[in-house]
C-alpha cells in the first residue's frame, strides 16, 4: 500500500534519507519524493531544473502500516502519516495510477508539450497527455502548468513543466 507522510517543507530530502537509514527494510519497501522537470531561462538560455512535485510530502510503500507508524517515531522532523482523523489511509488506486503515469518508476514528471487551439489546451506528448482536465492555469512565459490533483483524499495544487509550442 502507498501512504503519504507530511514533513516540514524543505526537509523532504533529509527526512527521506533518515527513513531509508533507520526504518527496517522488512517494513519500508520504498520511500520516495516525486519531482517535476521545468524550464528556466537564465544567462540567455533555457535550462532544465528539477523541483519537488508536492513540497512538504514524502511517499512510502509498505504492507505493514502499524509497523511503519512505530518506525517513523525514530525519524526526526516528521509530522504525520496522512489520513482521516486517527485512521491512516492508503492512497487510492486512481492516486497511485496518477503518480505512476506522471513520474514512471523514477518518479520524475517530464515536461509536457502542447498547443492551445480555440482556447483549449491539447497536450501532444508528455505525462499530462490525457490529463488536460487537471490543468487549471498555464504560464507560457515560465513554461509551467498549474494543476490540481487528489492526493490522500485532498485536492493538492502543484505545478509541472509545460511548453506550449503553438497558440491559435
Amino acid at each position: 500500500m502507498w501512504y503519504v507522510v507530511q514533513v516540514r517543507t524543505g526537509m523532504e530530502e533529509e527526512i527521506k534519507t533518515q527513513c531509508d537509514r533507520v526504518i527496517d527494510g522488512q517494513i519500508l519497501q520504498r520511500c520516495f519524493i516525486p519531482y517535476y522537470k521545468s524550464l528556466k531561462k537564465y544567462e540567455g538560455e533555457w535550462h532544465i531544473e528539477q523541483k519537488i512535485l508536492f513540497p512538504g510530502y514524502l511517499f512510502v510503500i509498505t504492507e505493514n502500516v502499524e509497523g511503519l507508524y512505530m518506525e517513523l517515531k525514530k525519524v526526526l522532523g516528521l509530522t504525520k502519516l496522512i489520513g482521516m482523523g486517527k485512521d491512516i489511509l492508503p492512497l487510492s488506486e486512481n492516486e497511485i495510477t496518477f503518480l505512476k503515469l506522471c513520474g514512471k518508476s523514477e518518479m520524475i514528471v517530464d515536461i509536457s508539450v502542447g498547443v492551445i487551439e480555440h482556447g483549449a489546451l491539447h497536450i501532444l506528448k508528455g505525462p499530462l497527455k490525457g490529463l488536460e482536465r487537471c490543468v487549471k492555469k498555464i504560464d507560457r512565459h515560465k513554461r509551467k502548468a498549474y494543476i490540481e490533483v487528489e492526493i490522500a483524499g485532498e485536492i493538492k495544487k502543484t505545478q509541472v513543466g509545460l511548453e506550449v509550442i503553438e497558440k491559435e
